[in-house]
């Protein structure tokens, strides 16, 4: 592509991590199918910055300023080899991971400084949802907490990212060795891309790969090429178990592993001495909790009743390849953010019948505030955004704290709108009897099966109904219902049973 175009043989062929995305070259990259390795750790680093600038603009602006960039060493901040290698130096006493400093590694520090500015910028942000997270298991395994930088160089921190040969992840395992390690994957889940999980497994792998040799270096490298090939060139090296002694017999694309690995680790401690700012994170690690599900579930219901669309589930589940997160043996474990817990419980038992409850109202709405984050674009204003959601600009400025109309390109804002979702029940004779017997019920003979006393109006609760839908199917308030009902245990509801939906 235009964007590694100019980029010199060396760095080519010096440049790579484990497999990553697939990315079409340029045809003035004049490379056979055996090099296409050398290209690995470029692909994740695009696919990162496409991503990025995809989430941020969409995606044809995204194509445009990936073919748009150049690699500029203008205004960079400049050091000598001697600061690098003090600064390596430094790194290299407080890590167990042993650290030579030669012309390869100052080579490959110096064009990561130049040209994976953007790259450090972005996994920098992505970081603060998931390095807590692989802290805590690398403490838990005894492992270096500095591996954590791993999962950079195999994937940007992209849980999603799937290389050509299937390396799947943000610790890129193969399918057998994700099964070795225990990560499911079936028609429903993929466990490679559960960040918990996956992480578990990458300890427990980096942990008896340096039981096998004792050296964090090579246990890099064996994650990298597998054991066979490390085992290999341990006996062309004559038995060397050094891994910069044991390098030059390593396979082409595992050579420049370990120093891809240190480069990253460089950036990742100095940014800052590099001018780097990291890009605002998504979401941080404190601000999502779990619950763990009784029964299965469909995530675009979560949209309907909680306000998360199946997009963000998604981005704190990945492990999902349906619309459903299937009920099993071991509960399922989902991720929401912190603020969608509380309302997730309330509604939790009404969740597991959403689907009888579709079918049993017919052609019903459901209604309901939902938070929307708009990202500002270039040339927006406020007013703009208004009239886009149907709010008033003072609306925008209270929900953000907005002192003044002035916004910029990439801000978060937070929008409140009001939806009606439509639902059509099922044509099938269960779904229609269903409703007949609902409707003949009905004291004063509605479809919404109300009767009243004189001094209160009645809803009559049908199968999978609870407060929370009553409420939302007939546009009550919940806490309106809530007080009508105090007398109510909302766990011992049962169909049949008639609710107070308004004093008369």
């Amino acid at each position: 592509m235009k964007l590694f175009a100019f980029i010199s043989s060396f760095f080519i062929f010096s440049l790579y991590g484990q497999d990553s995305l697939k990315v079409a070259l340029d045809s003035s990259l004049k490379v056979n199918p055996e090099e296409y390795t050398y290209q690995r750790f470029l692909d994740v680093v695009e696919n990162s910055l496409f991503e990025y600038y995809k989430e941020t603009w969409g995606k044809e602006r995204a194509y445009g300023i990936i073919d748009s960039l150049g690699y500029q060493e203008n205004d960079l901040p400049d050091f000598p080899d001697s600061v690098y290698i003090a600064r390596l130096n430094d790194l290299n006493a407080s890590t167990i991971i042993e650290i030579e400093i030669n012309d390869d590694l100052l080579k490959t520090v110096k064009y990561f400084v130049r040209n994976r500015r953007r790259y450090t910028a972005i996994c920098l942000g992505r970081s603060k949802l998931y390095f807590p997270m692989y802290e805590q298991h690398l403490d838990m395994y005894e492992i270096p907490l500095e591996l954590k930088y791993l999962s950079v160089i195999e994937s940007g921190l992209r849980p999603t990212v799937k290389s050509r040969v299937g390396a799947t992840g943000l610790w890129q395992f193969m399918y057998p060795t994700g099964r070795m390690f225990g990560l499911d994957n079936d028609s429903y889940v993929d466990e490679r891309m559960d960040p918990l999980k996956s992480t578990d497994a990458a300890c427990r792998y980096l942990k008896y790969l340096f039981g096998l040799y004792g050296d964090w270096s090579i246990a890099l490298a064996a994650y990298n090429a597998g054991p066979g090939n490390v085992n290999k060139a341990i006996r062309r090296s004559g038995g060397k178990m050094n891994y910069w002694e044991l390098r030059p017999f390593l396979p082409k694309e595992t050579q420049m592993y370990v120093p891809n690995f240190i480069a990253m680790m460089y950036m990742m401690t100095y940014y800052g001495e590099h001018n780097i700012i990291p890009k605002e994170a998504e979401v941080y690690l404190h601000e999502v909790d779990s619950v763990c599900l009784s029964s299965s579930i469909r995530i675009s219901h979560l949209d309907t009743l909680i306000g998360l669309s199946s997009e963000e589930f998604l981005y704190l589940n990945p492990i999902y390849k349906t619309d459903v997160v299937p009920k099993t043996e071991i509960k399922q474990c989902i991720f929401l953010p912190v603020e969608k817990i509380d309302t997730f419980l309330l509604i939790e038992d009404s969740l597991y019948n959403y689907d009888a409850y579709l079918d049993s109202t017919g052609q019903s709405f459901v209604a309901l505030e939902k938070k929307k984050t708009h990202i500002v674009k270039e040339g927006e204003t406020l007013a703009q955004i208004a009239q886009q959601y149907d709010v008033t600009i003072n609306d925008i400025r209270a929900w953000n704290g907005l002192k003044t109309n002035t916004i910029y390109p990439g801000q978060r804002l937070t929008i409140r709108v009001k939806e009606r979702k439509y639902f059509e029940a099922s044509s099938s004779p269960s779904a229609a009897e269903s409703r007949t017997a609902s409707t003949s019920g009905s004291t004063g003979g509605s479809s919404t099966n109300t009767s009243n006393d004189g001094r209160y109006e009645y809803y009559t609760l049908k199968n999978g109904e609870s407060l929370w839908t009553v409420s939302q199917k007939l546009g009550i308030p919940f806490d309106t219902i809530q007080k009508l009902n105090t007398d109510l245990d909302p766990k011992r509801m049962q169909p049949g049973d008639q609710i107070k939906i308004k004093r008369l």
